[in-house]
């Protein structure tokens, strides 16, 4: 690998990252609160991709516009989910995990019946330009990711770590059953996870569109990473979360430039079992008694 090759990854590698910590951090954050996993989740990530479309590249409305729309919009998609799907399964993990496999799939369809199946609609990139350096040719757009990203987790972190609503979210994430005996509102936390978690995810699909084409299916493999980055870095940790999602953007774009994509996959769920057979709980995850 000469040096170009290098930069380049290097850059791919960082964008990455801080899209599996967009999308796995929601992912991490309402498991949490809610103890069942979410497999609509890569479909707000196609959705929010899917409100830059029709807002820029068919509207024509400015691409800060768009996002900043995506944002709410897939955020009260997860207002909704949780109060139609997760709410009512709560007790049920069978039930809870075929509605949002169903939901997913409704969304998939939603999608392919209004857009088409195996059209793949492009969206046209906003920030013309490039940046060169040691021989390596790094997209403007792209470079807008990684700020916007760090900002978001930034803004999260405070939100969880320096206000009241935040840490009654941390708590009832962490040890739901202790939060409900302290008189948080377990249901008010589990709308305001999955509230953050649709935001993050749509943020991320938005973020996205430009770059990668948009489909129905683009967030197969979204979930899929993030489902990974969420057991690597510990259920419901969201400092495990975003670490793991360092290692993982890393691992994967490197396999992928130094062999091939199938293989960078298997490499990604092969590290994800290593961990899991060393530390069980996952890198920052706690030990259940």
């Amino acid at each position: 690998m000469d040096l170009a090759t290098f930069v380049q990854t290097f850059a791919n590698a960082v964008i990455s990252s801080s899209i599996y910590a967009l999308v796995a951090v929601g992912l991490a954050l309402s498991f949490g609160v809610m103890k069942m996993a979410n497999f609509a989740h890569g479909e707000f990530f196609m959705a929010g991709a899917y409100v830059v479309y029709v807002l820029y590249a068919i509207a024509g409305h400015p691409f800060i516009l768009a996002v900043l729309c995506a944002v709410p919009i897939v955020a009260l998609m997860g207002l909704a989910a949780e109060r139609l799907i997760f709410r009512p399964t709560r007790d049920n993990l069978l039930a809870g995990f075929m509605a949002t496999a169903g939901l997913s799939f409704i969304l998939q369809v939603l999608a392919g019946r209004i857009w088409g199946v195996g059209l793949m609609k492009r969206v046209p990139t906003p920030i013309m330009g490039a940046v060169d350096f040691a021989g390596a040719h790094i997209g403007s757009q792209r470079l807008v990711i990684l700020p916007v990203a760090i900002l978001t987790l930034v803004a999260l972190w405070l939100f969880l770590n320096r206000t009241r609503q935040g840490k009654a979210l941390r708590a009832a994430a962490q040890k739901p059953e202790a939060a409900a005996l302290q008189g948080i509102d377990l249901n008010r936390m589990s709308a305001l996870a999955m509230t953050i978690a649709g935001a993050s995810a749509g943020l991320a699909g938005a973020l996205m569109a430009p770059v990668t084409p948009v489909t129905p299916y683009m967030g197969h493999s979204v979930i899929l990473m993030a489902f990974v980055v969420v057991v690597l870095g510990g259920m419901a940790s969201i400092q495990g979360a975003m670490i793991a999602a360092v290692i993982l953007g890393f691992v994967i774009t490197f396999c992928t430039t130094l062999f091939d994509g199938v293989i960078a996959t298997m490499v990604g769920v092969g590290l994800m079992a290593l961990v899991l057979v060393v530390r069980p709980q996952g890198l920052m995850g706690r030990e259940t008694v």
